[in-house]
């Protein structure tokens, strides 16, 4: 007998915004918990487990989900947390169903970064006794790595900030970010300082937010959806801790985990109709085109607004970085893309997008790399 086939049903989201300031957690958790059974036929008494990625560092407590249980919808339930981005919960969840062991999973994923220190976040990462006393994290990973990337393959600052533009107004259409006012290149260019050569508005900026994602086994995932996506490829893969013996222009674990995932989808490449990529600045977002194989080495930039692929019709980290639950996001939006393509201007029926690539990246400048092949 083999695997059971696993798809999303339905996914709910709160708007991401930069402080959440009349919310709590189990606020934001229970808005979408309610929010992503409607229309299914799935009522949370189906639900086998609850899957939650979150961080205790940032929520400033040990053991923070336990305090979440109920707005999770997991009191007596089999419930398991993920410390790490919730595209990592959903690798688990759809196993646990692929094995036979349960047929319905909630993934949720949360984050309110704008009550912590997220360099400090970072900054506990990172080797203990060297990098962390100089305070070594992840912005200047990130600065690192887009020096070590321009150096190798070029490309100009209005090139990326023209990518940076087009985000955030991607993310204001059809991403559910609350943004005062779309910032153009010049705009992000003059925005200061953010991890050199990289302008502030050049890396991805934390938000507050929650994201929920119902998946099911085949058959009752056809009952609840006229639009079930199958979830046909996962791969993932970590690269070293030490950040200074890493290929600083490339993401080798993002490679890999491509790979896998495209391997288990039957896939030969990256044939896919859209792409939702996480990045944690605009070079992060252009080494990850790259690696997933959207785009040769160095061409990230000729292909992220307008090659065959559409990627990142939700705008993608840079206006919108939750950080434990990016990944989730882009799961979400990518299997939103091929049920309903005609709300991110894509074309719907027979002409409309199969195949879909969703990536979500951990650690100190993305260590980890995590992959889904989507198809309907």
């Amino acid at each position: 007998m083999g695997l059971s086939r696993v798809a999303v049903v339905a996914s709910a989201q709160t708007e991401l915004r930069g402080a959440w300031s009349g919310a709590q957690h189990i606020d934001l958790i229970s808005s979408v918990v309610a929010s992503v059974f409607k229309g299914t036929g799935i009522s949370l008494d189906d639900v086998d487990f609850v899957i939650d990625s979150g961080s205790d560092v940032l929520d400033g407590r040990s053991i923070s989900n336990c305090g979440f249980l109920g707005a999770l919808g997991a009191h007596h339930k089999e419930e398991a947390r993920v410390e790490e981005d919730g595209l990592w919960a959903a690798l688990y969840g759809v196993n646990k169903i692929r094995s036979g062991a349960s047929s319905v999973g909630l993934i949720v994923a949360y984050s309110k970064p704008s009550e912590s220190s997220v360099d400090a976040f970072w900054n506990a990462q990172v080797e203990p006794f060297y990098q962390r006393p100089v305070g070594f994290g992840h912005k200047a990973a990130t600065g690192i790595q887009a020096q070590r990337y321009l150096k190798a393959h070029g490309g100009s600052d209005r090139q990326l900030a023209e990518l940076v533009a087009a985000r955030w107004s991607a993310a204001e259409e059809n991403g559910g970010v609350a943004i005062d006012e779309v910032p153009n290149a010049d705009t992000v260019l003059e925005s200061g300082a953010g991890a050199t050569p990289l302008t502030r508005l050049m890396l991805a900026r934390p938000v507050d937010g929650a994201v929920a994602v119902l998946i099911a086994r085949e058959d009752i995932a056809r009952r609840a959806s006229r639009a079930p996506v199958f979830i046909t490829g996962m791969g993932t893969s970590m690269d070293r801790h030490a950040f200074g013996t890493r290929d600083g222009a490339t993401l080798a674990s993002a490679e890999a985990a491509a790979r896998m995932a495209y391997g288990k989808a039957g896939w030969s490449d990256a044939d896919a109709d859209v792409a939702e990529v996480s990045g944690s600045s605009a070079v992060g977002e252009l080494m990850a085109i790259e690696a997933l194989g959207l785009a040769g080495a160095g061409q990230g930039a000729s292909v992220a607004t307008s090659g065959k692929v559409a990627i990142n019709r939700s705008g993608g980290a840079l206006p919108a970085d939750p950080i434990m639950a990016t990944g989730l996001l882009r799961l979400a939006h990518a299997a939103r893309q091929l049920s309903t393509p005609e709300l991110y201007g894509l074309n719907g029926g027979a002409g409309g997008p199969t195949k879909a690539i969703a990536h979500g990246a951990g650690g100190v400048g993305m260590q980890s790399n995590c992959v889904f092949t989507l198809e309907v």
